[in-house]
């Protein structure tokens, strides 16, 4: 008995110190001034709500046409903060401020994260939403209407389903694919049809459009998956919609570790303009794609205790089959 009430007072110490650690670091995060340069270095691309100014959501969207090649300036379609991603972002404030139940996600994720991935405990958790585009954004994109319906549409690696659902609207029957378990239930809850991922390529139908949206920086053999894409699209109509995180910095898991990709794409140029240049002229006319539109958009997450929420700079293409290309002759 006295064995069973220790244990119990040292997992309860354990609890309250883990507790007073993390309000402590919340401060450290959330201060006005970030002592350790670590974390001053983690902290400027950690950006919420409460600090951002409105110059700095500005930036979010900034592109220098000048810069882009001359046969992609005519394509970049210029985005603003518009109601959808505002909407995301008072979500993603309100549940920052959720404090028992950041403490509770914290502490599952420190006591699984050496066995299970970040984005599995995500969904298990059912937190780190992510935002790519709102329903507006969308359809400038594709020019198309809110009316605009097609047969098929297939998301891949569609997480919980947030993202697709924007798409969603616009087809009458929504495929999607998926490698984390947990995410799988999120998007059978939405009725999507999940299938696996040496599947989608097999299934004897096209897509009309199908989106692989911040995967290729993730994917072991990113043109091998464009190609597969590109055969999967309904000719001459189908679209591919695709968002690259940049600085391209492309990396795979294996066994709870971080490894370069069999195949390292190799993205010239040292800013936005520049690897987007190199993107459309280089990577994609390889596999027979070339851009049809692109924008420069937040790729968004929800937050934690320590962050409203988190932001990268995501590319965000329109591409269509190239009937010029060598791919597209084979």
């Amino acid at each position: 008995m006295c064995h069973l009430q220790l244990r119990t007072l040292v997992f309860v110490a354990w609890v309250l110190g883990y507790v007073a650690f993390l309000l402590s670091a919340r401060r450290m995060w959330t201060g006005k001034y970030v002592r350790s340069p670590l974390v001053r270095s983690l902290f400027v691309n950690m950006v919420s709500e409460s600090e951002a100014a409105a110059t700095e959501t500005q930036e979010w969207y900034r592109c220098c046409p000048d810069l882009l090649g001359e046969s992609v300036q005519p394509l970049f379609i210029q985005s603003h903060l518009d109601s959808g991603t505002k909407a995301f972002l008072r979500r993603s404030v309100e549940k920052s401020g959720w404090m028992f139940t950041q403490l509770y996600h914290s502490l599952v994720s420190t006591v699984l994260s050496p066995m299970v991935s970040r984005t599995s405990i995500n969904g298990f958790l059912g937190r780190g939403s992510m935002f790519v585009f709102s329903e507006e954004q969308f359809q400038q994109l594709l020019q198309i209407g809110p009316e605009w319906r097609a047969e098929r549409l297939l998301d891949l690696g569609a997480g919980d389903g947030g993202v697709t659902e924007v798409m969603g609207a616009h087809f009458r029957e929504v495929y999607a694919t998926e490698v984390s378990l947990p995410m799988k239930w999120h998007l059978q809850r939405r009725n999507y049809k999940v299938l696996d991922i040496d599947e989608w390529q097999q299934t004897g139908f096209h897509y009309d459009v199908i989106s692989c949206l911040n995967l290729l920086d993730r994917c072991d053999d990113p043109l091998h998956l464009l190609r597969d894409i590109k055969r999967s699209l309904v000719p001459n109509t189908g679209r591919l919609v695709l968002a690259a995180v940049l600085p391209f910095q492309p990396y795979v898991e294996v066994g709870g570790q971080w490894q370069r990709p069999t195949e390292h794409l190799k993205i010239k140029g040292k800013t936005w303009e520049e690897q987007v240049t190199n993107l459309s002229n280089e990577v994609f006319r390889r596999v027979g794609f070339e851009v049809e539109a692109v924008t420069r958009l937040p790729y968004l997450c929800e937050g934690d205790m320590y962050n409203d929420y988190y932001v990268l700079d995501d590319a965000v293409f329109v591409l269509k089959a190239s009937d010029s290309s060598e791919e597209s002759a084979q």
